[in-house]
């Protein structure tokens, strides 16, 4: 039962990773999904420390009908979020930096 279950899960990781031209996608259980949306102005790529750990970390900001929102995503997600360019991002809460599940770019 668990070799059907890791086939399943490295299967639909997989067909995933190869998405569609500006799709990026995590599967997997996902409960507590978040969606942002806007044209992206300002994308920063950063260190934390968090509990004594360097942490990498992209801050984006996205205009939603004339306002702004910020966004800090963990590890380098700056190819995901090209200036000027209109996106829609799923991800999960986390501290001190959210986790991208989805990003579709248009």
């Amino acid at each position: 039962m668990k070799r059907l279950l890791i086939a399943a899960l490295l299967s639909a990781l997989l067909s995933s990773s190869l998405g569609c031209n500006g799709v990026f996608t995590v599967s997997g259980a996902i409960h507590n999904r978040t969606f942002v949306s806007g044209t992206v102005s300002i994308v920063e790529l950063s260190t934390v420390i968090d509990g004594g750990v360097f942490v990498t970390v992209t801050s984006v900001t996205l205009v939603n009908n004339g306002l702004p929102t910020r966004n800090t995503f963990c590890g380098d997600q700056t190819s995901f979020f090209p200036t000027n360019q209109v996106v829609t991002a799923s991800f999960t809460p986390g501290t001190p930096c959210v986790s991208i599940l989805q990003v579709v770019i248009g």
